[in-house]
């Protein structure tokens, strides 16, 4: 292994300043990386973050293809959830990118598999 190897990469330690609680499965950006919580995380509060491999994300409405990059829109609405709670989409305006899907998703599904930050 190289000496400046840190760690693998598949976590990021987090400390929540949102102002709110971060639920376990919720999607975090942080900076141009969108994370998944692992755990509940208490606003001021450390827990991690999985930045890699594949997860099933809530999506906006509208078909995805498998294999396109995917963005997040940090007030986007998703398909089965919060209005203005964030969402997956391929829409690249005023998003951040943050993956490719893995799937193909239908217009109606309400996730679509991710491959995180890849």
């Amino acid at each position: 292994m190289a000496q400046t190897h840190v760690q693998p990469g598949k976590f990021m330690t987090y400390t929540n300043g949102t102002g709110s609680d971060i639920v376990s499965g919720q999607m975090v950006l942080v900076g141009s990386l969108l994370g998944v919580a692992t755990v509940d995380i208490p606003d001021g509060e450390t827990g991690e973050l999985m930045m890699k491999e594949i997860h099933h994300l809530p999506k906006a409405t509208g078909a995805i293809a498998q294999g396109v990059p995917l963005y997040f829109d940090a007030d986007g609405d998703p398909v089965d959830g919060v209005a203005g709670s964030g969402a997956l989409t391929t829409t690249a305006t005023d998003n951040t990118l943050v993956g490719h899907s893995w799937a193909a998703a239908a217009s109606d599904d309400a996730e679509v598999h991710i491959d995180l930050n890849a």
